[in-house]
């Protein structure tokens, strides 16, 4: 199982967060990269907390014959397409793609760091991820997606709103 976050916090040439969610994910099926599911989009508090406008998030299984690595790289350059400038962490943006969980490996290198490194830290990914995988095990964890969700950090506000994909 090959699972990609999808975040947005600020309008893009296509329109709203949500309008471009769903523009990454034309973007993901013209590179070759097919979406299987897909959550809701989630609306969360930015984090850490700031008076940055609140994020769509969603978590989509997508399937493709790419390595991990390579797949970043369509990620990146997704990103880059819809404008995304590199900046400090936390920063708001227009699209923010991650390879969350590719199969079972686990990899740390530099570039690409699989599973996500702080995934389970996060209700913007558990939330959806529960949505769409709800037995997935954290290969290094060992911890089952609820085990996630009840030790994550509080004070994390999310809320789902909309369908993201018909």
């Amino acid at each position: 199982m090959i699972l990609l976050g999808l975040g947005a916090n600020l309008p893009s040439r296509y329109g709203t967060p949500e309008k471009t969610l769903r523009a990454a994910l034309a973007g993901l099926e013209r590179k070759g990269v097919r979406v299987v599911k897909a959550s809701s989009i989630w609306l969360s508090a930015p984090v850490p907390v700031s008076d940055q406008p609140w994020y769509r998030n969603a978590v989509v299984a997508v399937k493709t014959d790419l390595s991990p690595e390579a797949l970043m790289g369509v990620l990146q350059g997704i990103e880059n397409d819809f404008g995304r400038v590199r900046g400090e962490r936390n920063a708001p943006r227009l699209l923010d793609l991650d390879v969350l969980i590719y199969d079972d490996l686990v990899i740390t290198d530099e570039t690409c760091q699989v599973p996500h490194p702080r995934m389970d830290q996060r209700a913007f990914v558990l939330k959806p991820l529960e949505e769409i995988a709800p037995d997935w095990i954290h290969p290094v964890l060992g911890l089952s997606v609820a085990d996630l969700i009840a030790t994550m950090p509080e004070g994390q506000e999310i809320e789902v709103s909309e369908k993201l994909a018909a």
